[in-house]
């Protein structure tokens, strides 16, 4: 139970009696925490309120069509959003001088740490994008083609395509009002989900090259070294659907990715079906997120990071 617990309503009501807002997402943004934000972000300009987004990472170039607005300093910010970030910890360095002032943090994840004066979080919707949309609707704005295609984004993107178990006749009934709204489908479904970069394809190619099976073939580890996302020329953005990959797998309950983000820091996701809880697993070594997908970010080697979290999941596996 979130202590400072808000409805959509009540945020609604927060947000429609301040100005000069500032949106903050989670450091390598993707198209949730964006979405959202960017969602939120033209809501509010609608209402003749000063807002613009802030992220710790730059905005990877497929998110371009949002047309999101970044903050440079344009004003003086009064009231300060999270949007989609369960955790400080999340914002990334550039944005640690907010961390202890977040008036407000929407969010859908079950491992928030209620870290903002007030919270507004539903942990059972797939995407924190379906929960901006009722407070968009709360404050009384009528949706738009911008609105549409952020909060379609983050909707999307999260849902996997809509094809995550968290997923309800609600999500879609959000869907479709988004679409009557504007929101252009065949163009956000073909850029995330029918289409990838080449250097995509050469990071799943390693990854699948690195493939190993542990506890009975339940657990399937795939390792990103930093020198191969170097030689690639990876950007995070380009790393986000390979998560998925080892969970794809038949007969693998906890798919697990492994990604190097510097010479001693990991980045760990981790995938689940219903007989594993990857918010267990995750929270095992300080991280957080969803029943079926979550993260950390552990110091060490690769092996020994690789060893940590597989002690986590067999913990799992076993329970």
């Amino acid at each position: 139970m979130i202590n400072n617990g808000i409805t959509a309503q009540q945020a609604a009501e927060n947000l429609l009696n301040a100005d000069n807002i500032l949106l903050l997402c989670h450091k390598n943004p993707d198209g949730d925490t964006l979405g959202s934000a960017g969602g939120l972000m033209f809501a509010l300009k609608k209402l003749g309120k000063m807002c613009a987004i802030c992220c710790n990472d730059a905005i990877p170039q497929k998110y371009d069509f949002l047309g999101l607005e970044v903050f440079d300093g344009q004003f003086i910010p009064d009231y300060i959003v999270a949007v989609d970030v369960a955790d400080t910890r999340l914002l990334g360095d550039k944005l640690a001088e907010y961390a202890d002032n977040i008036d407000l943090c929407i969010d859908h994840h079950p491992s928030n740490t209620e870290y903002a004066k007030m919270v507004c979080c539903d942990g059972a919707l797939p995407a924190a994008a379906q929960l901006v949309l009722q407070v968009v609707q709360a404050m009384g704005v009528e949706l738009d083609e911008n609105i549409a295609n952020c909060l379609y984004t983050g909707l999307m993107t999260d849902t996997g395509c809509f094809k995550y178990s968290a997923t309800t006749a609600a999500t879609h009934i959000a869907a479709s009002q988004l679409l009557e709204a504007g929101a252009w489908h065949d163009f956000i479904a073909n850029r995330f989900f029918m289409s990838k970069n080449r250097k995509t394809i050469a990071l799943e190619k390693h990854a699948l090259n690195t493939l190993e099976y542990y506890f009975e073939d339940r657990c399937a580890v795939v390792e990103l070294p930093l020198e191969v996302l170097r030689a690639v020329g990876a950007q995070p953005s380009d790393v986000e659907g390979i998560a998925a990959m080892p969970r794809t797998i038949e007969g693998v309950d906890v798919g697990i990715t492994i990604r190097q983000l510097s010479e001693s820091a990991y980045k760990v996701s981790i995938r689940t079906n219903e007989k594993a809880n990857a918010n267990e697993i995750a929270a095992g070594l300080g991280g957080g997120g969803h029943t079926k997908a979550a993260g950390c970010e552990v110091m060490g080697s690769m092996e020994s990071v690789k060893n940590a979290i597989l002690r986590e999941v067999e913990t799992a596996l076993c329970r």
